[in-house]
């Protein structure tokens, strides 16, 4: 027993540990870099809220993820609702759509999307023997093709949060305002979707902070013309070597991040969703 009682100390004082070591110390190593490279002081940080290219590359980043964020919390949102009321065979169908993706590399993902999207793609030449085009549409290395490899991505994890809210609606709920001769328009707006609303702000706040750390669909899909906020810090830190500034610009992501991973855990109280 007291063996027992032993390791269990040690590893509750070992977690701690591993987490300064694996996380603490190079954040901390992050911040020191952008306040002493190239020289001591916060010019890396007014760099950031008032350099023309880094406030456009933000702005993009945010109205991608924006658009992102709503787009997938939608679809995410029928599928939740087939996969929790549909018809056994609609739950397999939907099954299959949400695990189906974890299992495909995001590179793998981000090349097929490639291959449907380019000029003599899947989609072009479709439109082109249709005679619908006279010519091939730009669909990649656009805010499009970034926008919709990374909506194919986060769709899946937006579900979750939203379907676990929904199983915890009790069906005696619905079947009241039916009785009380509500229309199933009415039972839907004003009791359906109001139940669900945790899991949504849930959903929303995981896809966008996801979505704030893409590099490899944007790379690939905005083929350098779509640059968001991570790759611009890869470009900072690997390839002109502006390793203060790149260093500001994460943690500046990074505050971002944490702020709206305060906001899930205090206003909506996601641990009510897995209960």
């Amino acid at each position: 027993m007291s063996s027992r009682i032993n390791i269990h100390t040690v590893a509750m004082w070992m977690l701690p540990v591993l987490l300064l070591a694996v996380y603490l110390l190079p954040l901390a190593g992050v911040f020191g870099w952008s306040v002493s490279r190239p020289e001591a002081g916060l010019e890396n940080y007014a760099r950031v809220l008032t350099d023309t290219d880094t406030l456009n590359i933000l702005w993009r980043t945010a109205r991608i993820c924006l658009t992102v964020t709503v787009v997938s919390v939608m679809l995410a949102y029928l599928m939740s609702y087939h996969w929790v009321y549909g018809s056994p065979a609609r739950k397999f169908f939907m099954e299959l759509c949400i695990f189906i993706p974890f299992w495909i590399s995001v590179l793998i993902r981000a090349f097929g999307w490639v291959v449907i999207l380019r000029n003599k793609g899947i989609v072009n030449t479709f439109l082109l023997d249709l005679n619908l085009i006279a010519e091939p549409l730009t669909l990649v290395r656009t805010e499009f093709s970034v926008i919709l490899g990374m909506v194919h991505f986060m769709v899946p994890f937006a579900v979750f949060p939203i379907a676990a809210s929904m199983r915890q609606i009790d069906a005696r709920v619905l079947l009241a305002s039916r009785g009380m001769g509500a229309t199933p328009g009415f039972t839907f707006w004003n009791v359906f979707l109001p139940l669900t609303i945790p899991g949504v702000l849930a959903s929303a706040i995981i896809v966008f902070v996801f979505a704030l750390g893409f590099f490899i669909t944007p790379a690939i899909l905005g083929g350098g013309k779509i640059v968001m906020v991570a790759e611009y810090i890869y470009i900072q830190m690997f390839q002109t070597a502006n390793w203060g500034f790149g260093a500001a610009l994460s943690i500046f992501v990074l505050a971002i991040v944490g702020a709206l991973a305060g906001l899930l855990f205090k206003v909506i109280r996601p641990e009510r969703l897995v209960n």
